[in-house]
């Protein structure tokens, strides 16, 4: 059985490979109804949890904390990281795997899949564009410990690029060649991707996004919005419990996802949140007004990868849960005009693009990019400076799966006695080559380069000094990149005949627990003029 999983902040959808077809899955819900989605809910109490529509129902009872928006927390977590659960803590890879584990159950048991007991689930993933190596491996990790064979991990906005392809069939000249920027606006990430179209074939040219913005946004400004409309005092908003802070946003979203370019009022019931709060009327241009400043970031990101690739693509297709805001399409079409073309399956297209690239009959072949450049931290001019050295640069192509991983090696005399790797990944780098934009660290790994110190296994704990024994020695380092982006090395001692492998990813340290809650926005960029 193969199927695209499209692991969203609010939704998780799942389309089937179905001789050609790619449906959506039917999931079935405790009250006895069918959904096309999953939740990625946790919900916890007194040391108990609950995952999926289990944790979902979970909101109507006492005492329950939900965990919403997990996946935006990805971003900033690594292997060790905590969890912060009703006062509790829990790993981040233990947490996910538990919630894959929900879904994996669920797809056997409780949904329109027809399948043998035993036959295996063949998954192809979506993630964000921006996400670092980190958010990768964990999203690979926690679907594998939950009993799925993982395909291969694509960028979302490549994923609907494909069906958009895919339903554009019959629709363009045979062998036509063009290009696609897909504007990606979910639940709680924004993706912009720029994607060379020629018959089956998609290369990706580049990827922007923002991560920290998303439909979950929307949700808090009309949540603010109604709260003053009813009056009601910042003492009551700060004495919200995380349950009725969870209820309070579920009312709003789907009162967002009710509207349409019509829509004059938004009627948010209060007293889903808090008992005896009362219903208020919203001025739907008062919501949008709200929420036009996130929207202009989103163009102005778009804006900006299509000048600094100088493209023009034939086509902004629109998709993401977060882009049904009537908002969103009709600011991109003040723009780029009759180009935009929203999908029939604005928070599907990601999950059938993935399934069409699951299906080996189907024939198309996605080449992906990196999205960021990774590398380390280098000593030069004799220890005076540090320089940054580009291990895998932003742009360059990542090989199909059935392809070799990339190789890069490194080799020199070393003149310390230990190796201290300081590994990170950023979205830009300035003139001199510094990294700068979004930047985040990865692991710190130490490797002997003096033979004395090879059997030591807490280098960590020793200084790092210049050493005569180790100048004599031969270093080399190999860096090895999957079609997932998973980064792996080996150093070697080539003179004293000694190597060590790692697995690269925020090993390190654990860090303080992450704490679900309200996370800050960037302040909006001046909007730039409409093309003409």
């Amino acid at each position: 059985m193969r199927i695209g999983i499209d692991f969203g902040t609010t939704r998780i959808v799942v389309a089937t490979v179905d001789r050609g077809n790619y449906p959506l899955v039917q999931f079935e819900t405790p009250d006895g109804g069918r959904e096309d989605w999953f939740p990625p809910l946790v919900a916890v109490r007194n040391g108990a949890r609950r995952y999926g529509w289990e944790a979902h129902a979970a909101q109507q009872e006492r005492g329950w904390t939900l965990i919403r928006s997990l996946k935006r927390y990805l971003e900033d977590a690594g292997p060790l990281t905590e969890v912060e659960l009703g006062g509790q803590t829990a790993d981040m890879i233990e947490l996910l795997s538990a919630l894959m584990s929900s879904l994996y159950t669920a797809l056997r048991e409780c949904s329109s899949l027809s399948m043998a007991r035993n036959e295996p689930i063949e998954a192809m993933l979506g993630t964000p564009a921006n996400a670092n190596g980190n958010q990768r491996f964990l999203t690979i990790e926690a679907f594998r410990r939950a009993g799925f064979a993982v395909l291969g991990l694509l960028n979302e906005p490549s994923a609907a690029a494909v069906e958009f392809t895919h339903a554009s069939r019959g629709k363009r000249p045979a062998r036509s060649r063009g290009s696609v920027l897909v504007y990606d606006l979910g639940g709680g990430t924004f993706d912009a991707s720029l994607v060379d179209t020629e018959d089956q074939l998609h290369s990706v040219i580049a990827s922007e996004g923002i991560p920290t913005l998303g439909g979950d946004d929307f949700d808090g400004v009309l949540a603010e919005l109604a709260m003053d409309e009813a009056g009601i005092p910042a003492g009551e908003r700060d004495g919200l419990t995380q349950a009725e802070w969870f209820r309070l946003h579920e009312e709003c979203r789907l009162k967002k996802e009710a509207l349409h370019p019509n829509t004059r009022k938004i009627t948010v019931e209060l007293d889903m949140a808090r008992e005896n709060w009362p219903a208020v009327t919203v001025p739907a241009a008062d919501f949008y007004q709200r929420c036009r400043p996130m929207i202009d970031e989103t163009l102005n990101a778009v804006d900006d990868l299509l000048v600094l690739h100088g493209a023009d693509p034939d086509a902004i297709y629109v998709t993401g849960g977060g882009s049904e805001l009537p908002l969103a399409p009709r600011a991109l079409r003040e723009v780029y005009g009759r180009r935009v073309r929203r999908s029939s399956y604005m928070h599907a297209a990601t999950a059938i693009g993935l399934a069409i690239q699951a299906d080996e009959q189907a024939g198309y072949q996605l080449r992906d990019t990196f999205t960021r450049f990774f590398g380390v931290w280098r000593e030069a001019d004799a220890g005076q400076t540090i320089v940054f050295d580009p291990l895998f640069i932003k742009g360059a192509p990542l090989p199909l799966p059935e392809q070799p991983p990339l190789r890069v090696s490194r080799r020199y005399r070393p003149v310390h006695n230990i190796g201290h790797f300081r590994y990170l990944e950023c979205s830009r780098r300035a003139p001199d080559g510094r990294p700068v934009g979004d930047i985040t660290i990865w692991d710190e790994l130490h490797f002997p380069f003096a033979p004395a110190l090879k059997d030591n296994n807490d280098l960590a704990a020793l200084a790092v000094e210049h050493s005569p024994n180790a100048a004599g020695q031969e270093i080399e380092e190999t860096y090895e990149c999957d079609s997932t982006g998973s980064v792996t090395v080996r150093v070697a001692n080539l003179s004293a005949g000694y190597e060590k492998s790692f697995r690269l990813g925020r090993w390190s340290a654990a860090g303080e627990p992450v704490r679900p809650g309200k996370r800050r926005k960037p302040a909006p960029k001046k909007r730039r003029r409409p093309r003409d």
